[in-house]
């Protein structure tokens, strides 16, 4: 069994109260080479999710939220930062900039669960955006994509500007979700990439990357190559100016494959 597929082993067998994921097949259009934020691409298919998947952190696990302080978390520019903790979660504060985990990481199985507001306000990507940024630069979506259309590869699960999501498991706004997600970082020799970034997300039971390969750090512009960087950074989640509440958020570092 492959490591990363351990690591959705141990996310449904720690879970004894939820279901198993449901396993959604890529479509044609999957293996399709499309621009970058192509509104003619196929929108993912919907499926019939039920809400968060609450897994309690392993004995393992980095807690980096438990719903009482932001004590693992720093603003970008190093300024103890600036979103609300409140009622076991925490809030964006639009304008105060994303924030990002004090300690670093490469290699990760890592869980986060979100609610965005329960007021829709706005469309397409200006509606409750956010994303997790592993490494700091490549993203797993956040948006309200409950009956709000836009470019598939920026919808809810999606890995920003490359993959769209293989179905859209979007709950109502203001319900809690999560992303499980298993992270295996690009490795370099030199300034070379020999082995892509690969990343599978389970959203809300829902499987909507699977082992994906990523083409390089993620952008909203033009797609870029990667660059050299450090085996281990931190973990962004970011501002994009709407007030998106997090809570149950853990990591476990994943060894070497």
């Amino acid at each position: 069994m492959k490591a990363w597929m351990r690591g959705i082993a141990l996310i449904v067998t720690g879970c004894s109260s939820a279901p198993p994921p449901s396993v959604v097949a890529p479509t044609a259009s999957s293996t399709v080479t499309w621009t970058q934020h192509d509104v003619t691409r196929p929108q993912p298919p919907i499926a019939r999710a039920t809400g968060a998947v609450i897994v309690p952190p392993p004995a393992d696990a980095t807690i980096l939220f438990d719903g009482r302080s932001l004590d693992a978390w720093t603003g970008v520019n190093g300024a103890a930062p600036r979103w609300t903790v409140a009622s076991g979660y925490m809030e964006v504060v639009p304008g105060s900039g994303d924030i990002r985990t004090k300690a670093a990481f490469g290699d990760a199985q890592m869980h986060v669960e979100f609610a965005t507001p329960s007021r829709a306000e706005g469309e397409g990507q200006n509606r409750s955006n956010s994303g997790v940024l592993l490494m700091g630069r490549y993203e797993v979506q956040i948006l309200d994509s409950y009956g709000n259309i836009t470019y598939p590869d920026g919808q809810a699960g999606a890995i920003y500007g490359q993959y769209p999501p293989l179905a859209n498991a979007s709950m109502p706004p203001g319900e809690w979700q999560s992303f499980d997600i298993i992270f295996r970082r690009p490795r370099f020799e030199g300034s070379r990439v020999v082995r892509p970034a690969r990343l599978t997300v389970i959203y809300n039971g829902v499987v909507v990357q699977d082992s994906r390969e990523l083409v390089g750090p993620t952008s909203h512009g033009r797609r870029a190559p990667y660059a050299f960087h450090e085996d281990r950074l931190p973990i962004s989640l970011q501002d994009y100016g709407q007030p998106v509440r997090f809570r149950n958020i853990w990591v476990r570092e994943l060894s070497a494959e």
